[in-house]
């Protein structure tokens, strides 16, 4: 078979999107932003071994709406992919494998993620006085 007659396989383009292949695709790019997140806390601790002044930087950056909401993205990726995470335990247990298991267990994961990092958050604020 030459390479133009070979059949392609199905893919994006003929499967009809469904919420866990959604969540499927947002694992992956949870998973990418937590290693680019991880990059900025590993640059944040040189800062603080460093120079005051670099540290300073920082910490007015990461006190700015835009790097609280870097950080909310952030705790947000990281608890999505622990939920996430643990219900493919349970499939690879061969547990919730079924449909409605499986649309049960996604709604559980993006509800559990959301209310853990939202969590969190009131928890860190609160440590902080509100800040």
């Amino acid at each position: 078979m030459t390479t133009g007659q070979r059949p392609l396989s199905p893919h994006l383009q003929i499967y009809k999107p469904e919420f866990t292949s959604a969540l499927s695709i947002f694992h992956r790019i949870t998973g990418v932003g937590l290693a680019l997140g991880t990059l900025l806390l590993v640059y944040w601790l040189f800062t603080l071994a460093g120079t005051g002044d670099a540290f300073v930087k920082m910490q007015t950056f990461w006190a700015s709406v835009f790097g609280r909401v870097i950080l909310f993205a952030w705790s947000y990726a990281l608890f999505y992919h622990l939920c996430n995470g643990v219900r493919h335990l349970f499939w690879d247990a061969g547990i919730g494998f079924d449909i409605a298991a499986a649309r049960r267990s996604a709604i559980v994961v993006v509800v559990l993620s959301l209310l853990m990092t939202l969590g969190a958050w009131a928890w860190g604020l609160s440590l902080l006085g509100g800040s």
